[in-house]
């Protein structure tokens, strides 16, 4: 890339929204994974005995394991989001920019 067209793309307004956008949506999603996780560590550290119990009276799975699966369950989830977003308004937003940068 020459450095007349790595200019026009970094001082297009769209490509600071883009950079803006994706920088927002990635430490969003990345704060709501660790918080997730990380509340999930917690509870099992100062509350063992909250995943150990049963989820029926005479059951043996016990409230951890849909707790865990939920977790993966929402790793998934935010990566969807992410993919979803990217797949739609960046690459959409991208496009606009090249083609900008190509007039």
């Amino acid at each position: 890339m020459n450095e007349d067209v790595l200019r026009k793309v970094q001082s297009n307004p769209k490509f600071m929204e883009l950079v803006h956008k994706k920088t927002s949506l990635g430490w969003t999603l990345s704060i709501l994974m660790l918080a997730i996780y990380y509340g999930f560590i917690l509870l099992l550290a100062f509350s063992p005995a909250t995943l150990g119990k049963p989820l029926s009276p005479n059951g043996v799975m016990t409230l951890g394991i849909p707790v865990g699966i939920a977790i993966i369950i929402s790793a998934f989830a935010l990566t969807g989001i992410y993919v979803r977003k990217a797949n739609s308004e960046f690459d959409q937003l991208n496009q606009e920019i090249v083609e900008e940068a190509k007039q």
